[in-house]
């Protein structure tokens, strides 16, 4: 029979490795926007679904070069804006997730494919019929 500290050990090694696994495929958290403009807050938003709200202002660089950021097409104000929209695990890999993301500089939503990347960094790809045909951004997480 196992001793007690046996088990305890064992457990805390079950439950180490079942939180390891979920951090590595869950995209909650605060990052930083592959052009460095703004924070964005990857939390929950309904049933099964996670959205990404702009929650900092950092710059106003545009994500296209020659593209002159200070005029977008969207003329709200960034702060609050939801740029990740209802983002669902796939069913075959819960470390993919599919949703749609807002580019406010030409007004557009596009479909979109999101997934931690292996040094922890938020893998997202736009993309207009199939992902074949995207482009791969990577965000930052926010630093504590």
């Amino acid at each position: 029979m196992p001793s007690f500290s046996f088990r305890i050990a064992t457990a805390a090694l079950c439950l180490s490795t079942w939180a390891a696994h979920a951090t590595t495929t869950d995209p909650r958290g605060r990052w930083i926007t592959a052009s460095g403009n703004l924070e964005v807050d990857v939390a929950p938003c309904g049933e099964g679904a996670l959205c990404g709200t702009a929650t900092r202002v950092l710059a106003n660089r545009s994500m296209s070069p020659g593209v002159d950021a200070m005029d977008p097409v969207d003329k709200r104000p960034a702060l609050g804006m939801t740029i990740l929209i209802d983002f669902r695990p796939d069913d075959d890999d819960a470390s993919q997730w599919h949703g749609q993301i807002y580019n406010r500089e030409n007004g557009k939503t596009y479909r979109c494919q999101m997934s931690l990347g292996p040094q922890g960094e938020l893998v997202l790809r736009p993309y207009i019929g199939l992902p074949l045909f995207g482009k791969t951004q990577v965000w930052q997480r926010v630093q504590p």
